[in-house]
Formats: structure tokens, C-alpha cells, sequence
């Protein structure tokens, strides 16, 4: 490391005035001056393990509306961005097979009751009751299908996120007509290392930031625990689920889950203390000794929180370690402590 002098000109002139001497030439003596620096104590204190798991909002459940066949469509009821309630119409397609399997269904019912209190008392066969009975069974089912794939209506609560068709179009089964989704509440799913596959718990609470609302914090719990282990990334799947009550958080947004496992009593120390090792990864510090002299000492950090890092390994609780002017310092160097 470069080393910085100081030059002390100390300038003589004796006369020697029985000798009759001229004056002495200027003698130059070089003192090395200590590099400054600025030092704090190290200090134990609770850490709080925290991971942070960027994921996708999910909806609680998406259904899509699909007609069972090809058909015009009659009537749209509802719109994207609509809140629907389970049951609630959302479109009418033609009907006019409708009433066909109607009259059908009709006629089946009247011959059905006739030969059935013709059965009863011992007009009509036994195969000729069953024939009309199967007969019957069969038309009423193909018309309550054929009303559920008129009438379409929505299996389930929440908002209408999209709409393939308009009015007038002819179905053509390619994609689904609408469709719904509950979003409250929303789920995400995060992948963790198997390191922590013991600490994770179903319902322990977790925190979420959305990039959409960079001022929000929301909170949300683990709702399953994946019970099996991917051999390639050694990770397992972790369903967070969030109730979403205001409907802030919509499916496809951005989020970090973040998930507190507990405390470590660890050593903390400011960031400006730690230096990176010149083409590596590796971090280390400088620790003040008694006699005034620096060590070059690698460290392992952890969680970073704020302008202090957690440090896992490499100083104990109440070194001294150097925050400022660490350019000039080599391992074993004297210093000299400023405040």
C-alpha cells in the first residue's frame, strides 16, 4: 500500500567561530506519519432471520365460462372489471334447441305419467314402463343441460377479468366466453430452501410488498406446505394466501413475500466497515489491536438491515473495528484513532 511521508526539514548553522567554519548544508530527515482513522466497537445484539421470495399474485380460484357446444350468442349481461354474485347471469345464448328438447321433454313427462298409472294397476307392462321411463330421464337431462349452456351464469363469487365475445358472435368453443375470478383472497407461491424446511409452519404470519403500492405493507400466512422436495433446485413450493379484503392486490402483480424465522444473536457492525476483496466476492474488516496496529480480518455477513450487516463469522462481540480510512491500511499497520 502506498505510504504517504511527511518531509521535517530541520535546518542547522553552527559557527565556529574559533575555527572560522561557514554554516552547516540543510539536513533532511524523513518521518512516516500514521494513516487516521475512525473506529467502533462491534456489538452482539438479536437479529431477525428474514428471507424475501419475489413471486405473482395468484386468484383464490378462476373459472371459465364455456358453453358446452356451438351456439350464437344472445345477450352479454356483464362486463370486465363487474362483480358477480354465484348464480348471477352473466349471458344468453340461442335457445332455439331450447325449446325444442322443451316439447320433447314435455311430451315424455304426459306419456310417462300415463303409462304409469297404467302400470300401476296392471294395464301396461313392465317393459313398456321402463321404456318411458328411460325415455323420460334422458329428454329431461339433455333440456337441464341444455338450460345450463343457455343461461350462463357464474359458479362462484368475484369479478369478470375477461371477455372473448360480443353480442351477436357465434361461439365457436375456441375460448372460453368470460372469465371469472375470486380474488379474495389471493394466493402466491414461493419456492424455499430445504435448509428451512422445519421452521416453516402452516399459518405463520409473513409480510408483502406489491411494486404497484411501494408504501404498503400487507400481511398474509402460509396456507400449504408442499410435502415434497425438488431434487434439482432443492427447493419446495410454499402457498401464501392473503384475505385482500379491499382488493388492492389483483392477479399478476408483482410482489416479495417476506418470512421472519426467528432471531440469532449475532454481531452487527456499520456497512462502511466492510471492504470487498479486489476480483472476488469475499468481505472483510479491519480490527483495531491493543498496540495500535489493524488486521486484516475476513468476515461472513448475513442480513443486511438498513447501513449495518449481520456478521455471521471472522469478529466476536466488542472488537474494534475501522468505518473510515481504510485506502491507506495494509495488515499490521499502525494507525492512529480520530474522532
Amino acid at each position: 500500500m502506498k505510504q504517504f511521508k511527511s518531509l521535517l526539514i530541520i535546518s542547522t548553522a553552527l559557527l565556529m567561530a574559533s575555527c572560522g567554519q561557514k554554516p552547516a548544508e540543510q539536513q533532511t530527515v524523513v518521518v512516516e506519519e500514521a494513516p487516521k482513522v475512525t473506529v467502533v466497537t462491534a456489538r452482539a445484539e438479536n437479529v431477525p432471520q428474514l428471507s424475501t421470495y419475489p413471486t405473482t399474485v395468484e386468484a383464490d380460484i378462476v373459472n371459465n365460462i364455456t358453453p358446452q357446444s356451438a351456439s350464437r350468442i344472445n345477450e352479454i349481461l356483464v362486463e370486465v372489471g363487474d362483480h358477480v354474485k354465484k348464480g348471477q347471469r352473466l349471458a344468453t345464448m340461442d335457445a332455439i334447441n331450447l325449446e325444442k328438447i322443451k316439447l320433447q321433454m314435455t311430451n315424455d313427462s304426459i306419456e310417462y305419467g300415463r303409462i304409469k298409472e297404467l302400470h300401476d294397476i296392471g294395464a301396461a307392462s313392465q317393459s313398456d314402463f321402463e321404456k318411458i321411463t328411460l325415455a323420460y330421464e334422458v329428454s329431461k337431462k339433455s333440456y337441464d343441460n341444455l338450460l345450463e349452456n343457455t343461461i350462463l351464469t357464474s359458479p362462484i363469487s368475484g369479478i369478470i377479468t375477461n371477455r372473448n365475445y360480443d353480442e351477436g358472435d357465434m361461439y365457436a368453443m375456441a375460448q372460453p366466453l368470460f372469465v371469472v375470478q375470486d380474488i379474495t383472497p389471493v394466493k402466491m407461491l414461493i419456492n424455499i430452501s430445504e435448509s428451512n424446511y422445519s421452521k416453516v409452519k402452516k399459518g405463520m404470519e409473513v409480510e408483502l410488498t406489491a411494486d404497484a403500492f411501494p408504501n404498503e405493507t400487507f400481511k398474509g400466512r402460509v396456507n400449504l406446505i408442499y410435502p415434497t422436495i425438488d431434487p434439482r433446485s432443492h427447493t419446495f413450493p410454499v402457498e401464501i394466501i392473503v384475505d385482500n379484503k379491499d382488493e388492492k392486490l389483483r392477479p399478476g402483480m408483482f410482489t416479495r413475500v417476506t418470512i421472519n424465522y426467528g432471531d440469532n444473536y449475532r454481531v452487527v457492525i456499520p456497512d462502511k466497515a466492510v471492504l470487498k476483496q479486489v476480483g472476488a466476492d469475499d468481505k472483510y474488516v479491519y480490527v483495531l489491536n491493543e498496540d495500535n496496529t489493524v488486521s486484516y480480518t475476513p468476515v461472513k455477513l448475513g442480513t443486511r438491515m438498513g447501513d449495518r450487516y449481520e456478521v455471521i463469522s471472522g469478529l466476536n462481540d466488542g472488537d474494534i473495528v475501522v468505518t473510515t480510512g481504510q485506502t491507506r491500511l495494509k495488515n499490521n499497520i499502525e494507525v492512529e484513532v480520530v474522532k
